[in-house]
């Protein structure tokens, strides 16, 4: 992967190039994100008079304690989900062993806000932002689901409380709090319920606003078979509400009114101590992420934003036991 901007357009050229021929020009590159586990690169195709806006991601975790998928199952999901009429950014191409970056692929530019904080501030759209991310889980969650089978040997396809156990356990830290929290899912499961595709990262911050209308869903590397009520509890876990605790769903709209949207979009009925199962399980995941950051940050991705995810995991942990309280909601 160049680490240079100007390297990565000689690398975006050559790419384009080889798929689109020698008339087509890689121009405006830009960085957009460096996050946890990729690197997005903004550019324009030009062919003729008019520029098409792309987009470039590629993994910058890899290794053992990396639990994102990889680009290329990641990009397989995005063409099921675009050709299920998902809004989705139209998968373009995947890198391959006669590119010098990657890996990962390329999708089409979906324009939008995605920050927390300015789409929360704009309060007199949610309802209806919300209402079309229901319709957007309704959708996913009514694919059939032996078109998933790529998402089968995902550790998280199977128990989701053994599988999250094992991901704390593997990056050897001591969490009593967290423990407390798988124990209590041991002794309170939900109802069992068919299997489905799920998002698995679907929250507020990983899609796309503009002017009150939903552009895409983003962040798909998350994504495995389990029940729909699992795309819906991470969604209303207590971090992802960003100060609007009031407003389970992502900060958005109550618990309550987003089941009844997702119902009324075509979802399964599904009761709110069914959700609050899965935000217990939310609050534990996230605890587990933050870990996993500031692992990476002792093992070769040194950064001040990884090693303060590892002071973040104390805040998960306060939220959790809170929470089991029966304190917060």
């Amino acid at each position: 992967m160049p680490d240079i901007l100007s390297d990565a357009r000689v690398a975006l050229q050559n790419a384009i190039t080889r798929r689109m021929g020698a008339g087509a020009r890689v121009e405006n590159v830009t960085q957009a994100t460096l996050g946890g586990s990729n690197r997005t690169l903004l550019f324009d195709v030009v062919e003729g008079a008019a520029p098409r806006r792309l987009v470039s991601r590629e993994a910058t975790f890899v290794g053992p304690s990396n639990d994102f998928m990889e680009p290329a199952v990641q990009f397989r999901l995005m063409r099921l989900a675009h050709g299920a009429g998902m809004r989705v950014p139209e998968p373009v191409f995947e890198y391959d062993d006669g590119d010098t970056l990657g890996p990962g692929f390329v999708t089409a530019f979906a324009s939008g806000e995605s920050l927390p904080r300015r789409l929360l501030a704009e309060t007199a759209m949610h309802v209806g932002l919300a209402r079309q991310l229901a319709e957007q889980l309704a959708l996913l969650h009514a694919q059939p689901v032996g078109d998933f089978e790529i998402l089968a040997d995902v550790p998280e396809s199977g128990d989701p409380v053994v599988a999250l156990r094992g991901r704390i356990d593997a990056l050897e830290e001591s969490h009593p709090a967290l423990e407390v929290g798988l124990r209590y899912l041991e002794l309170h499961p939900g109802p069992a319920r068919a299997k489905v595709a799920v998002h698995g990262d679907f929250r507020t911050g990983n899609f796309l606003v503009d002017q009150g209308r939903l552009t895409a869903v983003l962040d798909w590397e998350c994504s495995h078979l389990s029940v729909p009520a699992a795309d819906i509890g991470w969604f209303c876990t207590r971090s992802w509400r960003f100060g609007r605790t009031a407003q389970h769903a992502g900060g958005l709209v109550t618990r309550s009114a987003f089941l009844a949207d997702y119902r009324a979009a075509g979802g399964e009925a599904i009761s709110e101590d069914e959700v609050r199962w899965w935000e217990i399980h939310g609050l534990i995941r996230w605890g587990m992420y933050n870990i996993l950051q500031a692992y990476g940050h002792l093992h070769g991705r040194s950064s001040p934003a990884f090693a303060v995810c590892g002071r973040n995991v104390a805040l998960m942990e306060y939220d959790l036991l809170m929470t089991l309280r029966g304190e917060y909601d």
